[in-house]
């Protein structure tokens, strides 16, 4: 007979394959490409095997649950797949099965399951990066490397619920410093809106500037490597060489290789444009212009929750529904951030609401002695 942590084990293991099984129902219903689609399908399959197990262990220890509901998490993750499409969500994904890949590892009545879930996390990040089937594997693998050691996603997700608390906490500090001072209603809310629109101009002109120095980077180090190949290309077909034997070729068959490229320019500039430098000729970061309109977009999204309330409320009530309004957004940032920190819903809204207000708060109260020193 299991013990109770046992069977408290069973059942999320089951809640958890019953969340992933939903995930990819969905997938395979909203996916276009059939083959996708059939991809999706079949992960989905498996998952709901994997449930069957959990079910059956549950049954014989005489435990008849209803099935669990699915997650907030994993409602909210279907809501953005049918808004979004696939593409939106799938980095997302990829790094939650690559980082639960070893979830059965140590459960020794689970360890034929283990496999399976490995399986399952290479086959998500390979469809994740099925849209970027020219970028060289090198830099699929660095990309998978970066989603676990959570630096950078490369998630649009990600950018958008950061730029868009950027704004929510920056614009709620700063209405709340000019509350704490005393301001009159007008000034707090021209003083908001001010904030909203300086802030969405600032990050927007960053974005640009990130974006667009980026890309003349690339251009310069392609340009430089053009040069090269054009003046001494025995060095750059040496290079190439060396780089196809640090992924494992022998050196025979890397130098092969390497000379067959380097008879085709073009095809030597995009080789090496993408294996030494790193660099997808085809995007080099990406439009300044659409990265910092949608750059304003988020930020002002954010921003304009601490602000609306000043627009029909006055004096205290107005405040109160300040802080409301910011906590209803701080919730639902922490919500969003769930999807890709691997925490709980309800933690990551509580922290994120918790940090928001004590900042609020700080900058309160320095308004507040500023406002009573100063006059």
């Amino acid at each position: 007979m299991a013990s109770k942590r046992e069977l408290k084990r069973y059942k999320t293991n089951l809640a958890d394959e019953l969340d992933s099984a939903a995930l990819y129902e969905t997938l395979a219903r909203v996916e276009a490409d059939k083959k996708r689609a059939a991809v999706f399908s079949e992960l989905a399959a498996s998952e709901r095997g994997h449930a069957q197990v959990w079910i059956d262990k549950l049954h014989a220890n005489g435990v008849h649950t209803r099935m669990p509901r699915k997650s907030l998490k994993t409602h909210l993750m279907r809501g953005l797949i049918h808004a979004f499409g696939p593409s939106f969500v799938l980095p997302t994904i990829a790094a939650a099965e690559y980082a639960d890949r070893n979830k059965y590892a140590h459960q020794p009545d689970a360890a034929h399951l283990s496999a399976d879930e490995q399986h399952h996390a290479a086959i998500v990040q390979e469809v994740a990066n099925g849209d970027k089937a020219s970028v060289s594997k090198g830099a699929q693998i660095a990309s998978a490397e970066a989603w676990h050691k959570g630096v950078t996603s490369g998630n649009d997700l990600r950018a958008a619920v950061l730029g868009a608390n950027d704004g929510l906490v920056s614009n709620f500090c700063l209405i709340m410093g000019v509350a704490g001072a005393g301001a009159a209603n007008k000034t707090i809310l021209l003083t908001g809106l001010a904030g909203l629109i300086a802030g969405a101009c600032s990050m927007a002109l960053g974005e640009w500037l990130s974006v667009t120095n980026a890309r003349e980077l690339a251009r310069t180090q392609i340009a430089k490597e053009a040069d090269e190949i054009e003046h001494t290309p025995d060095a750059e077909r040496h290079e190439l060489a060396l780089i196809y034997q640090a992924k494992g070729i022998e050196a025979a068959e890397a130098r092969r290789v390497a000379s067959q490229i380097m008879r085709d320019k073009d095809k030597a500039l995009d080789t090496l444009t993408r294996e030494e430098l790193g660099l997808d000729p085809a995007e080099l970061g990406g439009n300044p212009w659409s990265a910092a309109a949608i750059s304003f977009g988020l930020f002002s999204l954010g921003a304009i929750f601490p602000a609306a309330p000043f627009l029909w409320a006055h004096g205290l009530a107005a405040i109160l529904q300040c802080v409301a309004l910011a906590a209803f957004g701080l919730a639902a940032v922490g919500l969003f951030t769930s999807l890709f920190n691997g925490r709980g819903a309800a933690f990551s809204a509580l922290r994120q609401i918790l940090i928001g207000l004590l900042a609020a708060g700080f900058t309160f109260g320095v308004g507040k002695l500023l406002g009573v020193s100063i006059s």
